[in-house]
């Protein structure tokens, strides 16, 4: 293997921030539910532009599908605290039993 190549080894791209009308696109929701859904804290943005845009790390990904697996049957509310604490117990249960473990 060549020197170049080996330093690239343990080389990985920047994670990819998404800005709002992306995230909208590759979800499927709408640009109103993601700014009521990063309001109420079930999201986060990463970051915001200079021109005060939000940004979004590829998690929100993830957290959607989560969040649209339980709403068949939890509460915006019951779903905040599980996304909040996602390592306890109960909360990797209700994620589970919602299908959407999603990695």
């Amino acid at each position: 293997m060549s020197e170049s190549c080996a330093s690239w080894a343990g080389w990985r791209p920047p994670p990819k921030l998404y800005r709002i009308g992306e995230v909208v696109r590759y979800s499927g929701f709408s640009r109103q539910t993601v700014h009521n859904y990063t309001t109420m804290g079930l999201i986060r943005e990463e970051e915001r532009t200079e021109g005060g845009h939000r940004m979004y790390g590829e998690d929100v990904f993830r957290r959607l599908a989560v969040i649209k697996a339980l709403k068949g049957n939890k509460t915006l509310g019951q779903i905040r605290r599980i996304l909040e604490d996602e390592t306890s117990e109960a909360s990797v249960a209700a994620i589970q039993a919602a299908g959407a473990a999603v990695r």
